[in-house]
């Protein structure tokens, strides 16, 4: 009976502790399902806002066009109904022009104002009139007034021009929101990868574009558009199932019946937990970094592109020289901006198993100098004081051109955001046996031997003061480790803290491993 007591004893005991353990592992699953699904709805809604803002650039290109087309028509002095068709067949966007003088004439269309006009002339008319103030005439610039009720869904798009013989005219282009439909945000938005859908709503509830088939799927967040397009609407959708809050309560549950399956293992089961639960946080704090990063250093690049390319199209820059430069930015932030892209794409065709690479036999030579050209400027601007060192007699091995390229254009870019004041970097391409081994040097903050390992891995960033402050998407390496692993050689680093870093592709010939 002693043994059967202390049996029983210990078995309810372990009983005991594991229905503790199931209590708090489902308070600390709660607290959990609650932070991973705000997590994952602020992913959903940068997401939805990102969308939203290339859609409206969109339209606002576009307004942009038709204001400078309307301004050049009516400065013709045979400005008249066929010159307005004329535009109207050019901007199927906008259905109605109208022209103002700054005393409050009607100049376009004739008769507009009068008693027998038709109401929506009438209407826009009002609006010109009682929405743009005096400040306006004198600041020009554009403003959208919106006509009729929320889902009208017509648009009044206002701007003052300059005629030098007429003096301010405000001109007013009613735009037709139903006008718009998917050809227009086709071009702003490329289809969604994965399982989520993009759905965008107009004034009236109707849906206008969709990344791809909604069907049962549920909305996760709606995020509205700004004043170029009120009323307007960009909705994330999520296919039953795996919306983010199914999903984590699904992970809920599985971590559940792991309590209740481990029963009589407790102490492995407790472990077992909290390293899945700390690997869980760990991804989704990683992610939601990755995709933070990833906007941030969208929005640069597109700023600087949008900001020189508008002073240049509003001719603000009479200098011919400080044009070149302008040019010259601008060139460097769109290779950037690709760069960036190729990253990310490249990235998710790697994590599907879609990514392939053509190799055949070529030589290393061209890459390297063409990865170092495209680098010059940014090179150049930021002071870096560049060594190169191509051997001669390389062989030629297999290798994929433009996936070889992205993997150095990587490595130097790491190499200048982390070399620190001293701006140094050497760039080496020597025979090694039949292969070939190219090297990337810098005298920046190096990595410690620890790390050496973990660079490699998909969002791993080191954690150092150094380096947090420093934007990056943290794909860049492994995208590096993956192609040099489909040329089947390897990727080394070396240096320590303070040191400097000197990544080196290992890159076998014809006749080297797996051959």
């Amino acid at each position: 009976m002693t043994g059967s007591r202390l049996s029983l004893l210990i078995f309810g005991v372990v009983f005991a502790a594991a229905l503790v353990l199931a209590a708090l592992g489902y308070l600390s699953l709660r607290r959990w399902e609650q932070a991973a699904e705000r997590q994952l709805r602020e992913q959903a809604r940068d997401a939805a806002t990102m969308a939203a803002e290339k859609v409206e650039m969109a339209v606002v290109r576009v307004e942009q066009y038709a204001v400078a087309d309307i301004q050049a028509a009516v400065m013709d002095p045979g400005f008249g109904a066929d010159a307005v068709a004329a535009w109207r067949a050019r901007h199927p966007l906008f259905d109605a022009v109208y022209l103002c003088a700054r005393d409050g004439r009607v100049l376009y269309p004739p008769g507009a104002a009068s008693p027998g006009g038709s109401p929506d002339d009438a209407q826009a008319i009002a609006a010109l009139r009682g929405e743009i103030s005096q400040g306006f005439w004198d600041r020009g610039g554009r403003r959208h007034l919106q006509m009729g009720g929320p889902s009208d869904g017509r648009v009044l798009l206002a701007a003052v021009i300059r005629d030098a013989s007429r003096g301010p005219l405000l001109v007013g282009l009613r735009r037709d929101d139903r006008a718009l439909g998917g050809a227009l945000v086709d071009r702003a938005l490329a289809p969604a990868e994965g399982r989520s859908a993009l759905v965008v709503v107009d004034a009236g509830g109707r849906s206008v574009w969709a990344s791809g088939p909604v069907g049962s799927a549920a909305p996760v967040i709606t995020v509205p558009f700004g004043e170029a397009l009120p009323a307007w609407r960009v909705a994330l959708y999520e296919p039953s199932g795996v919306a983010p809050r199914d999903m984590v309560r699904r992970q809920a549950m599985t971590f559940m019946a792991a309590f209740a399956l481990l029963l009589g293992l407790i102490a492995t089961g407790l472990i077992a937990t909290y390293r899945l639960q700390r690997r869980e946080s760990e991804i989704a704090r990683l992610k939601s970094d990755f995709v933070a990063n990833v906007s941030h250093d969208l929005k640069t690049p597109l700023s600087l592109i949008r900001m020189f390319s508008e002073t240049l199209e509003l001719d603000r820059v009479p200098d011919e020289a400080r044009r070149r430069e302008y040019y010259a930015v601008l060139t460097r932030e769109s290779e950037r901006l690709t760069r960036l892209i190729d990253n990310v794409l490249d990235f998710s065709r790697i994590e599907s198993g879609r990514q392939r690479y053509d190799i055949v036999p070529g030589p290393v030579e061209p890459v390297v100098h063409e990865v170092l050209e495209s680098f010059r400027h940014p090179l150049a601007q930021q002071g870096f004081a560049v060594d190169v060192a191509v051997a001669p007699d390389l062989p030629d091995v297999p290798l994929d051109v433009e996936a070889l390229k992205q993997a150095l254009a990587n490595l130097l870019d790491n190499a200048m955001k982390y070399s620190g004041d001293r701006r140094k970097i050497r760039v080496a391409a020597r025979r090694e046996g039949a292969g070939v081994a190219i090297e990337v040097a810098d005298e920046g903050i190096g990595v410690p031997p620890a790390e050496r390992e973990r660079i490699f891995e998909k969002f791993y960033r080191i954690g150092r003061s150094e380096t947090q402050g420093r934007r990056g998407s943290g794909v860049g390496l492994a995208l590096v480790k993956h192609i040099v692993d489909a040329h089947r050689g390897r990727v080394t680093v070396e240096g320590g803290p303070g040191e400097g870093s000197r990544f080196t592709l290992h890159l076998p010939g014809a006749e080297g491993p797996g051959a």
